[in-house]
């Protein structure tokens, strides 16, 4: 029997955010008798899923943190050597110049960087590395890939887009772990300690400042001045927090609001949700608005998330200078209608998010490639 072509995937710190969700979606539902996928990572990450990746047939292989340069760049050369891969795919953004350097250096021949964000004026000292490195995103790389058309301009250039040299590898998930389920969401609800009367608005994201949790906080406290039956839920980890917190401490409202960390349930989890809120400050999609589509949550998001995150038609896109006062109007006023769930479903498959479609196409274009 013919043994599977392995693909290193260079994840960088694997911190259990979104583009790790995005890849192991995929590693899933790939034919991994043809293709295998091997997870190299910062020796500092945290979250990272040994156990499921080593059932699946894959491995991990820590290298030193990107943060020392030239021994990043000695171990992975040396490890891609070893290995023989002939594809590798580094899904670090701009930092993948020093990741495909290696690559380069090490005789891969297919050698591809993925856009999975943009950037934003807010994060202005991010914002010095992502400008210094964004022209060099071409250099090593012979394959280009953005999970929207927007990350793909962003990160290879406008002409790139425009003669199709970009390869757009939507954040497709699972549809039928996500359906909208009725006894399902009684039955989380409960475990919770959720009352049938509560309005429950739900977050899921890493606390950095990309996604925005202070005024997250500041809407709901207008919120909750007006429906005391409100209550927030947050999922997720990361630095900030702490600092968030102490703001809800401060706005009196720790007993309304719910840190539920890292979970395993999320798909469970969003059917808990009356309302689904993502005031990101930017975003490449926002994969997790993908989700809570799929679970027929209605969804509020800040006018920095492409407009290619819209399927359903309960989903309103917000700016961010309107400020926590119109928010709260309008996450209490929308009306919480939900599509029926085969429609959406259908919606999100059109749209490129089904990853049962998706996953194909990925295989055909390793296979595609390794043949070169």
């Amino acid at each position: 029997m013919q043994q599977p072509i392995r693909i290193a995937h260079i994840i960088g710190k694997w911190l259990g955010g979104g583009v790790e969700s995005v890849v192991m979606n995929y590693y899933r539902h790939i034919d991994r008798e043809k293709v295998q996928f091997d997870f190299i990572c910062d020796s500092d990450s945290t979250n990272i899923p040994y156990d499921e990746i080593e059932k699946l047939g894959g491995k991990v292989i820590l290298i030193p943190p990107y943060q020392k340069v030239f021994k990043y760049h000695r171990e992975l050369k040396k490890i891609l050597k070893q290995e023989g891969y002939k594809i590798v795919h580094s899904h670090i953004n701009v930092l993948s110049v020093f990741s495909l350097f290696a690559a380069k250096k090490a005789g891969v021949p297919i050698r591809i960087a993925h856009s999975h964000s943009t950037t934003n004026r807010k994060e202005w000292k991010k914002n010095i590395v992502k400008i210094i490195l964004r022209p060099f995103s071409t250099i090593y790389a012979t394959e280009y890939f953005a999970c929207t058309e927007h990350a793909g301009k962003w990160m290879f250039g406008k002409k790139n887009l425009e003669r199709q040299k970009i390869h757009i590898l939507n954040n497709a998930i699972d549809l039928d772990k996500f359906k909208r389920n009725e006894k399902n969401r009684k039955l989380k609800r409960k475990e919770l300690g959720v009352y049938d009367d509560e309005f429950i608005i739900g977050h899921v994201g890493r606390f950095v400042s990309q996604k925005n949790h202070e005024f997250l906080i500041d809407v709901f406290k207008k919120i909750h001045d007006k429906n005391s039956n409100a209550r927030l839920m947050l999922i997720g980890q990361g630095p900030l927090m702490e600092r968030v917190k102490n703001k809800i401490e401060n706005l009196e409202l720790t007993e309304f609001v719910t840190f539920l960390g890292q979970r395993l349930d999320v798909c469970e989890l969003y059917q808990t949700f009356d309302m689904f809120v993502l005031p990101s400050i930017y975003e490449g999609l926002g994969m997790v608005l993908v989700e809570a589509q799929a679970a027929g949550v209605p969804c509020i998001a800040s006018t920095e998330v492409p407009d290619v995150a819209k399927v359903a038609e309960n989903f309103l896109f917000l700016s961010l200078s309107a400020g926590a006062e119109y928010w709260a109007e309008q996450i209490i006023n929308k009306p919480e209608s939900r599509e029926e769930k085969e429609k959406i479903y259908d919606k999100l498959s059109r749209c490129g998010f089904n990853i049962k479609l998706e996953a194909k196409k990925l295989l055909d274009y390793y296979l595609a490639k390794s043949n070169i």
